[in-house]
């Protein structure tokens, strides 16, 4: 007995952590190299540190999210009140903000990306932010966006 509840406890501390551990990549030309070679959109987390927590909190932060983003999408961090990134950077984000609508913060947006002469070109695959119901549901609506036609 004790030994299976002792091997619950580690596989339960083992999703936990990696739950935590998220690998969210800052920046867009690493982002779109490990979109197109992993063949996966990406997930771009629009926010800034005025921004709501509850995303964060109720769906990045739990093990069924970590086991979904690992295996559907790039995670993409686009912090817009990030005092440590550099002026070009910043102003890609707005951009990139702008080009995708992105209005109220957090929030996400799904997208592949090419580039092709020095030129990248984004596809918008569709926007989600924060709605209650918790992580499987947001999946839920997460994969509606990445697969419609299923």
């Amino acid at each position: 007995m004790n030994k299976k509840l002792l091997l619950l406890i580690f596989f339960l501390g083992t999703i936990t952590f990696q739950a935590q551990n998220l690998v969210w990549k800052t920046s867009m030309d690493t982002a779109i190299a490990a979109s197109n070679e992993e063949n996966k959109p990406m997930l771009i987390f629009f926010t800034a540190s005025s921004a709501p927590n509850n995303l964060q909190n109720e769906v990045f932060k739990t093990p069924d999210f970590a086991v979904w983003s690992r295996d559907n999408v790039i995670l993409v961090k686009l912090d817009l009140s990030d005092a440590n990134a550099s002026d070009t950077d910043k102003e890609q984000n707005v951009k990139l903000k702008n080009a995708f609508g992105v209005e109220d913060l957090p929030e996400v947006c799904f997208a592949s990306a090419s580039i092709r002469k020095n030129k990248t070109t984004f596809q918008a695959l569709g926007k989600l932010g924060y709605k209650p119901g918790g992580a499987k549901a947001w999946i839920s609506e997460s994969e509606a966006i990445l697969h419609p036609s299923e």
